[in-house]
């Protein structure tokens, strides 16, 4: 099910977006939003926080950076030690900032 939601926001953010003015009031854009909702939660809670979003995305709401916030329960961590030779910060396009307990922002590294 997750796979098809993946596969409809690909699909808009391909064919049909292009062809709209961009005029979403948040960042992330709502379909980035809905995208990271679908790959980090379940399905059911990926579409309520996803519809809520879309919800407030008009001019009655300010807008802003609204970041997704995901459930994970990081109970081991490998830290290993980054050598300055083959290390880059090319290869992180992630971070999770904690929220609250087993809940994380999703924020998403700029593009060069």
């Amino acid at each position: 099910m997750k796979r098809f939601f993946i596969a409809a926001i690909g699909f808009y953010r391909k064919f049909i977006s292009p062809l709209l003015p961009r005029c979403c009031r948040y960042y992330p854009s709502c379909s980035e939003y809905a995208l990271y909702e679908f790959k980090f939660n379940s399905v059911f809670g990926a579409f309520c926080a996803v519809t809520a979003r879309i919800l407030r995305c008009n001019p009655l709401f300010s807008g802003g950076i609204d970041y997704p916030i995901i459930a994970r329960n990081f109970k081991f961590c490998v830290f290993s030690k980054i050598r300055s030779s083959n290390a880059s910060a090319d290869k992180f396009k992630l971070w999770f900032i904690p929220y609250k307990k087993n809940r994380y922002y999703v924020i998403r590294l700029g593009e060069k």
